[in-house]
């Protein structure tokens, strides 16, 4: 039996199209964290942005909106797990179910070992690991019975190799990324895919001092691309796990570093 020839009048919709999604994005109010909310509006999902800084997140929807998206912001600390329980409900309330989500909230609190503090240490905790596994928590109970959805956790080259002065960062990423595995295992069947992106060094808000110092020139040289990652070169990673394109995927982290990781090895 032959198989029916497609229509020249009727072209496959993109695996990444996100039309008729709903997606929601942590830390957005800048970073990475923008960069994700105007992504994936510009394929098409309804996003809600969610951050503690209204004001920014305001500017946001409202150039998203500017081109052609719908967005919703919600201030919310994500360590408070009420606020993000709300912020979901309003998201299904005016947009319908939350069916992809992007765990970027994060910080960073430098500082050698011997002056670790324990309140640095608990707060990087509780952001970078604690929010993101009560966040994703939240997400998949809602994503179980809405039919399924994707997770997508922010980690970190850091989660594969460290640095002075960044333990409790360090250990966070690596945590986060086990914890992507172990989520990816449990909720495989019930249609939830749960997968991580670990950036190596984009210039944002977090780390552009440091960048810019002779130490960051330093690391920008060991990279093999030579360049410290730019604005969007995290789009295709993004969309392949949020996407029908990545529906095959699950408990995978895809690292985006310009080779970062293969000069550590290398040492």
């Amino acid at each position: 039996m032959s198989l029916p020839t497609p229509s020249s009048h009727s072209p496959s919709p993109s695996p990444f199209d996100l039309a008729g999604e709903v997606a929601l994005v942590t830390g957005a109010s800048s970073g990475l964290g923008r960069r994700f909310a105007l992504t994936l509006a510009r394929h098409g999902a309804r996003v809600v942005i969610v951050a503690r800084r209204k004001d920014r997140l305001e500017t946001l929807a409202g150039e998203i909106a500017g081109h052609g998206g719908e967005a919703l912001a919600i201030a919310a600390d994500v360590g408070e797990r009420a606020q993000v329980a709300r912020a979901f409900d309003e998201a299904q309330a005016l947009f319908g179910p939350v069916r992809i989500l992007v765990n970027n909230a994060g910080l960073a609190r430098p500082g050698s070992f011997l002056g670790l503090k324990e309140e640095d240490w608990r707060g990087t905790l509780d952001i970078n690991l604690d929010a993101v596994v009560f966040t994703a928590q939240e997400a998949a109970r809602r994503m179980v019975a809405a039919g399924g959805g994707s997770i997508v956790n922010i980690a970190s080259v850091l989660a594969f190799g460290v640095q002075k002065g960044n333990i409790a960062y360090a250990v966070s990423k690596a945590a986060v990324m086990q914890a992507t595995r172990a989520m990816a295992l449990e909720l495989a069947s019930k249609g939830v895919r749960v997968n991580a992106i670990a950036p190596g060094y984009f210039s944002t808000e977090i780390n552009a001092d440091y960048l810019a110092s002779p130490q960051g020139e330093t690391m920008r040289r060991a990279i093999p691309m030579g360049r410290f990652g730019e604005e969007g070169e995290l789009d295709g990673a993004l969309l392949l796990l949020a996407s029908k394109a990545g529906s095959f995927i699950t408990g995978t982290t895809i690292v985006v570093d310009g080779g970062h990781l293969l000069a550590v090895a290398e040492r």
